[in-house]
């Protein structure tokens, strides 16, 4: 009983940092599309000059890009978390807090590179689902509506809590030391990616086989929320 106590009050205080840290994340912490833009193409050797064109590339291409970003965010994560364990408890917040924004970052560039800017509501919608799909989240699109965001994002932070409380309470607990904060942000980095590379993935591979040969709207003006 006292664990189970344990882990609810510790889910409830993760959840509430995840949820400020994820709103951070979409303001000025945010991917800007421009500038990643750029990095697709000089540091991962995409030959675009704007995102609809990575509907042009072989998805094996997009997929090679994806899993790449997903190993270097794990590894700067894991950076990150090593030296918060030292802390116990007095620097696990903080930790998560900063897990929160490089989780979200990793989303944003996901989505970025299988095409899908956030310049429009609908790609916008596309993120919060993704960002629920990652977390674990069951929901449906009558989810995504402007009324319902707010709590969509606390229904995803509190997943988030649950689950990291749950591995500092469980099997992790042995683990002392620096290592505790680097596993935990590997796990969390290494599931929550490649639920978001799924979804993302099979809604590219939806747009390519849509029968009117539409593409999403890509060129409109940035989102504000992603501007750094």
């Amino acid at each position: 009983m006292a664990g189970e106590r344990r882990r609810s009050f510790l889910a409830q205080r993760i959840g509430r940092v995840l949820e400020s840290s994820f709103r951070r994340a979409h303001g000025r912490f945010g991917v800007n599309p421009d500038r990643y833009l750029r990095e697709l193409r000089l540091a991962h050797g995409l030959p675009i000059q704007a995102y609809q064109d990575v509907y042009s590339l072989h998805p094996a291409a997009l997929d090679h890009v994806a899993e790449r970003t997903i190993a270097a965010t794990r590894r700067i994560a894991i950076v990150e978390g090593a030296g918060f364990g030292l802390g116990g408890a007095l620097t696990l917040l903080p930790d998560v807090s900063v897990l929160g924004v490089i989780t979200l970052r990793l989303i944003q560039k996901l989505g970025l590179i299988y095409g899908f800017e956030y310049s429009t509501e609908e790609e916008r919608a596309e993120l919060w689902i993704a960002t629920a799909s990652a977390a674990g989240v069951d929901l449906g699109r009558d989810w995504v509506k402007k009324q319902v965001i707010e709590r969509l994002l606390t229904r995803i932070a509190e997943k988030a809590g649950g689950e990291l409380a749950e591995k500092l309470t469980g099997a992790l607990v042995p683990i002392l030391g620096a290592g505790l904060g680097g596993v935990l942000n590997a796990y969390f980095i290494t599931g929550w990616g490649r639920r978001a590379h799924g979804y993302f993935r099979g809604k590219h591979l939806e747009w390519r086989e849509r029968p009117d040969g539409m593409l999403p709207q890509l060129q409109a003006a940035p989102s504000p929320l992603l501007i750094e």
